[in-house]
């Protein structure tokens, strides 16, 4: 009874006549065509090819917006560059000048009362609205504004309700020169789109430097890689997407433009020479960073090897560390990210870009960021100029999450997002080398990086993450500690440090 193959053949027979051509049905079509005649789904080969169509689709659609914009020359571009001048030329008006800040002040120390216990000078809200009054009469109504019930409430009172005169008018002062910034930017931006590119950063710098009062004595020569030198600390800080932009509204609100405003003190009377070497933005400091670069440069070509690299700060930095600085930077391509898709997109730069995308390696972009050298192995890279400041930023700012961040790419060994305690062993085994070979005693590698785990308590108690870093607050100091041997023997001499500062401190 269960014997027969017919049976059976006549099962097969009536199923192959009720299931239809796999080619009829709509979604093994679709499939197919998804698929194509290639390696087949989740090949590495398709996977290219969708991520370069994708990117692709992405540069055509940046196309067609550019072919919106009017044409240079054009009566619609010309239209809007006569806007773009008169709205910021109104602004511009409305903005209090240096006469009326002194005119302001003239009014403030005239009609306050002075404390007698603390001999500060200050007003109530009576004496405010009074000196409103006066100002507007020889001021303008421009300066009314600033005369608000609101901004008199900003500021601290004392228990008759009265306001400090000197911090209200330092708040007009840096609210006029913000708004100064803001037009000044606004002009130099040429597409209006809220965003400065690295030369127009530059032109802004050069704009200013005859008002700083420290840069004055530039020689002509130096300005334009002062101005190089300076902007690039802005995109540091201001661009950590390496965009090739930086927004404006955040280089206002930066200590960058905090930082080079400092500049316009009087340097001979009012700026200490520490001071001068601690801003990034003095003169002092921007021929520092070029003659460093200049001395490690050995063979003169104009960038740096490993080998020069590793001179740096008398050598203390580590192998390891040096190796990761240049290789975790790669070229994409001649031009940066922000030009190439200006221009033409090239299949490699795109391919290999793919590829980071798809591997999780997040890269820097910049122009020739680090190259190939001219002589020797293939894989030998060298670091240009520019990367060249963003190594140095990084190291002079290592508790910042900009300056943190960059380090953290070189400690993460594998590109997992992660340090484990095999990571913290390779990458202090080096600094534990130097440490011996400068005399100093035995330490167990396993007790500092122990004591790195203390000082981090990472959320994961098995791996360490750049966040754990930036919220222990110590991340700077546990960076230095994996990357240089004068980083781990300040920690390790910390106290000593700490009781050497105090008498300076008490003395002063």
């Amino acid at each position: 009874m269960y014997s027969g193959s017919s049976d059976g053949e006549s099962h097969e027979a009536a199923a192959r006549r009720n299931i239809p051509p796999a080619s009829s049905m709509l979604w093994v079509r679709n499939l197919r065509r998804y698929i194509g005649s290639g390696t087949g789904l989740g090949s590495e080969a398709s996977m290219e090819l969708e991520t370069k169509k994708i990117l692709l689709d992405l540069f055509k659609q940046k196309q067609q917006k550019s072919a919106g914009k009017p044409e240079e020359g054009s009566i619609s571009n010309r239209v809007q560059r006569l806007a773009k001048y008169r709205f910021l030329k109104k602004q511009s008006d409305i903005l209090l000048n240096a006469d009326d800040l002194d005119t302001m002040w003239v009014c403030l120390r005239e009609n306050c009362v002075i404390d007698d216990s603390t001999g500060a000078e200050k007003m109530n809200y009576e004496d405010f609205c009074q000196i409103a009054s006066i100002c507007t009469e020889q001021i303008g109504a421009k300066c009314r504004h600033f005369f608000s019930p609101s901004n008199f409430m900003k500021f601290e009172k004392d228990e008759s309700g009265r306001i400090a005169i000197l911090p209200f008018y330092l708040y007009v002062m840096r609210t006029v020169s913000l708004t100064q910034a803001r037009i000044d930017m606004s002009e130099i931006d040429e597409d209006s789109d809220g965003f400065l590119q690295p030369h127009e950063m530059e032109a802004y710098i050069r704009g200013l430097i005859p008002n700083l009062a420290q840069l004055q004595d530039m020689p002509g020569a130096f300005v334009q890689m002062y101005c190089r030198i300076a902007a690039h600390k802005f995109f540091f800080f201001c661009d950590p997407q390496r965009r090739g932009k930086a927004c404006i509204k955040k280089v206002l609100l930066s200590n960058c433009l905090q930082e080079l405003m400092e500049l316009h003190q009087e340097s001979e009377e009012e700026v200490t020479d520490n001071e001068h070497a601690e801003n990034w933005f003095s003169l002092t400091c921007a021929q520092r960073v070029c003659d460093v670069f200049l001395a490690l440069d050995k063979d003169m070509n104009g960038t740096l090897s490993k080998q020069e690299l590793k001179e740096y700060a008398d050598g203390t930095l580590t192998e390891i560390f040096i190796e990761r600085v240049c290789g975790a930077t790669h070229l994409v391509n001649k031009y940066s990210w922000e030009k190439k898709w200006g221009s033409v997109v090239d299949a490699e730069a795109l391919g290999l870009f793919a590829h980071l995308i798809r591997t999780g390696v997040y890269v820097f972009l910049f122009d020739e960021h680090v190259r190939r050298g001219k002589t020797g192995a293939g894989n030998n890279r060298e670091m240009d100029f520019e990367s060249f400041l963003d190594f140095v930023l990084a190291l002079e700012n290592k508790d910042t999450p900009e300056g943190l961040t960059y380090l953290f790419r070189c400690l993460d060994l594998n590109g997992r997002g992660f340090l484990t305690t095999a990571d913290i062993h390779s990458l202090f085994r080096d600094v534990h080398h130097k440490w011996i070979e400068g005399g100093n005693y035995e330490l167990c590698i396993e007790d500092v990086r122990d004591e790195i785990w203390d000082m981090v308590r990472p959320v994961d108690p098995l791996r360490i993450t750049l966040a754990d870093l930036l919220t222990c607050k110590q991340g700077g100091t546990v960076a230095s500690m994996l990357i240089d041997v004068r980083g781990f023997w300040a920690h390790d001499n910390r106290e000593n440090l700490l009781q050497e500062e105090e008498p300076e401190l008490e003395a002063e």
